[in-house]
């Protein structure tokens, strides 16, 4: 891939309604910037942002924005990228599967089997042609790798794996991340990871520096508008 997208498609600012993040969507796509990143899915939970004036300016800065989201379904995270606004409301796989049939949109598994009542898990069996990559999440060390059993999953389904950030830290973006063998535009990275034209960069993160990371999640905790039941959620 010599030409590759350098690629992050899990990403939480300070927009986000559930999360309490110290920096804007603005700040981090200047350090995605810096560190070389062509595309960006700022993947808020349950909505979209959608703000003309920094799509124009990432733009500006050679950066591709993918409409994305975190959605919750039945306390269940999962990633919807490329899709319309009505990707806010769905409130079932059927009903993604539907959405997903009229745009160009792609659905990734996030984080599916770390220890968490948000990841996905079993669930993903009970219909595995409507996610069309796997994630491969920063949360990783040398002795501790929940994303192997992910790869695993998406090997015997035939599914990509792709880096992700699921950032909440700047200090999280580009240790984890996807090389996408695709020309610039939402549409193309979409197409190009739905047709497995991805590979995955990654190195695990030392345990000062995820300590420090969780910490200060942690530590912030969730905004009061958050629902109560995802009040103890990442």
């Amino acid at each position: 891939m010599k030409n590759a997208l350098k690629v992050d498609l899990h990403l939480h600012s300070a927009e986000d309604p559930e999360d309490l993040i110290s920096h804007d969507a603005q700040t981090l796509v200047e350090r995605a910037h810096l560190l070389g990143f062509d595309a960006l899915a700022l993947t808020l939970h349950d909505r979209q942002l959608s703000d003309p004036r920094l799509s124009a300016y990432a733009k500006d800065l050679g950066i591709t924005l993918i409409p994305g989201l975190e959605r919750t379904i039945d306390g269940r995270h999962v990633l919807l990228l490329n899709f319309p606004a009505a990707a806010e409301s769905v409130r079932t796989l059927h009903e993604i599967a539907a959405l997903k049939s009229r745009c160009n949109g792609i659905v990734v598994a996030p984080h599916p089997f770390f220890p968490h009542p948000s990841c996905l898990r079993g669930w993903m069996d009970a219909d595995p042609d409507l996610f069309d990559a796997v994630e491969w999440s920063y949360f990783w060390t040398a002795g501790l790798n929940f994303n192997e059993r992910a790869a695993r999953w998406a090997n015997a389904h035939g599914k990509p794996v792709v880096g992700n950030s699921d950032l909440h830290d700047l200090r999280q973006l580009g240790r984890t991340y996807s090389l996408v063998d695709s020309e610039p535009g939402a549409d193309a990275v979409c197409a190009a990871i739905r047709a497995g034209r991805v590979a995955l960069e990654t190195t695990p993160v030392p345990a000062l520096e995820l300590a420090q990371v969780l910490g200060g999640m942690f530590r912030r905790g969730r905004k009061a508008t958050a629902p109560a039941s995802e009040l103890a959620t990442t």
